[in-house]
């Protein structure tokens, strides 16, 4: 269940809650339970859905660092200012709070090897999200309720390895024949395990390919792509690691909360990704904006600029709608991982060509793209892998980035790892994409001593400290 109680800091979170305490936020005083494995399990996926797929400017601000939308009126977050609203701050709780206690608690009252395995997977999953936003975190330490009050941080590189065990564990922890899983409590896939294996090896090729640019990681990140392939991670959009987001409140899809119920008209379709798609007459185009401007036409607003919201093209209706379908892994993701791996003589199987065209092509079909207008799309020479400009890297980053429109931390991700595309610099701080969130600010008062090491370790806790897979 959903816990409304507002932690003071992220320290209070992660660390001074006591296990006891915990529980209490759990708990209606009148009307005293225990709360199941199934209800934690239930609540920690959605809150995990719903910060993802949020664009709350105090808690989400991912699709602006990909340059996906802009804003009109309060720029701050698209000119990269992190800490007027303490956004670090509100992903920190809500990722450790609502994803990752309730997992923990969901864990210590199951038995189930397939529960178990099923919440690993997106403990896994969590967790690297939160290295990927910030580096360094607190993760052996973290958790601990009063037998850690003060977490330190741990190593970003090391706590990857670890999740790279982690994965493979809640694998081979899988059992097609054994005691079910949660069943009407997976918002995922409804108890089914095989699908469940498919998502967990598709989690360990992305782990595995995040990191293959670190050269002391090279073996690591080979033999666990080459294994995921072998034990099967997704090969269509059927199987999609999704959520089924409903018609009305409380369990609609954020964007809907706060692009229409909420009755503002804070975002437009920025110039970035509007100017490469009309290069391209790409058709994808129809669905990912609104033809407010007048059918065809689309003009994106200059990136952190003071945008006119009737002057430049919109989102497009469908993904308002409260029940659009929320997305944390997709077919089209693991497609051009695989062109990647391809590239670099791993054995997947196929080509990179083959790849990339598969996970162009897995993108038009999740949006309702034609067949002919896909097809005619990959024989454009700015498209076809043979003859469109770039390294290898640029021209899987540019269209990996493309096919990720509305899922901003995996854009801002693509853009870090293959230095493509080509962004804007933000039109009023004049700075350049962040290659990281900062640390909270709660940190620097309730967690001093582990701050100040980490931001050490790290090069510096600020927006342009890379990291440590980000080093092209």
């Amino acid at each position: 269940m959903k816990k409304y109680l507002i932690l003071l800091s992220s320290v209070l979170v992660i660390g001074c809650a006591s296990d006891e305490r915990y529980e209490d936020l759990n708990k209606d005083p009148n009307n005293p339970t225990e709360v199941s494995a199934d209800a934690l399990f239930t609540a920690s996926a959605k809150s995990l859905f719903d910060q993802m797929e949020s664009t709350n400017v105090n808690t989400n601000v991912y699709r602006l660092f990909a340059q996906y939308w802009t804003e009109t009126t309060y720029i701050d977050e698209s000119n990269y200012d992190l800490n007027t609203r303490n956004i670090p701050a509100n992903h920190f709780s809500e990722m450790y709070r609502d994803v990752l206690y309730d997992l923990k608690d969901a864990k210590s009252k199951v038995n189930s090897d397939n529960k178990i395995a099923m919440i690993s997977v997106l403990e896994v999953y969590t967790w690297q999200q939160l290295v990927d936003t910030f580096g360094d975190i607190p993760y052996s330490e973290a958790l601990k309720g009063s037998e850690a009050p003060t977490p330190s941080y741990d190593d970003a590189q090391t706590i990857y390895e670890d999740l790279i065990v982690r994965i493979n564990d809640a694998i081979n922890q899988f059992s097609i024949t054994g005691e079910s899983g949660f069943t009407s409590a997976d918002v995922i896939y409804g108890g089914d395990i095989n699908q469940w294996l498919k998502f967990a090896n598709s989690v360990k090729l992305k782990l595995a390919m995040r990191i293959a640019d670190v050269a002391a990681l090279s073996t690591l990140s080979q033999t666990n792509a080459e294994q995921a392939v072998a034990a099967g991670v997704f090969t269509s959009n059927s199987d999609n690691a999704t959520i089924s987001y409903e018609t009305s409140p409380p369990n609609t899809n954020p964007l809907w909360v706060d692009l229409v119920q909420s009755g503002r008209s804070d975002f437009v379709i920025a110039n970035t990704l509007v100017d490469y798609m009309n290069t391209l007459s790409d058709p994808r185009r129809a669905a990912y904006f609104d033809d407010n401007l007048g059918a065809g036409t689309y003009v994106g607003g200059p990136y952190g600029d003071n945008n006119s919201f009737p002057s430049y093209t919109h989102i497009n209706d469908m993904i308002q709608a409260p029940d659009f379908r929320g997305v944390l892994l997709d077919f089209s993701e693991v497609e051009f991982l695989l062109a990647e791996a391809s590239e670099r003589g791993y054995a997947v199987g196929g080509t990179a060509e083959t790849h990339y065209n598969a996970g162009i092509t897995a993108s038009m079909e999740d949006w309702g793209v034609s067949t002919i207008d896909a097809t005619a799309y990959l024989l454009n020479p700015s498209v076809a892998y043979t003859t469109a400009t770039g390294t290898w890297r640029e021209k899987i980053g540019f269209q990996f980035w493309l096919a990720m429109y509305n899922r901003g931390f995996e854009g801002w991700s693509i853009y870090r790892k293959y230095d493509a595309p080509v962004m804007n610099t933000a039109a009023v701080s004049l700075l350049p994409v962040p290659k990281r969130y900062t640390y909270p600010l709660n940190e620097q008062t309730l967690n001093l001593t582990n701050y100040t090491a980490a931001a050490a370790a790290i090069g510096g806790d600020e927006l342009a400290t890379p990291i440590f897979w980000d080093v092209n």
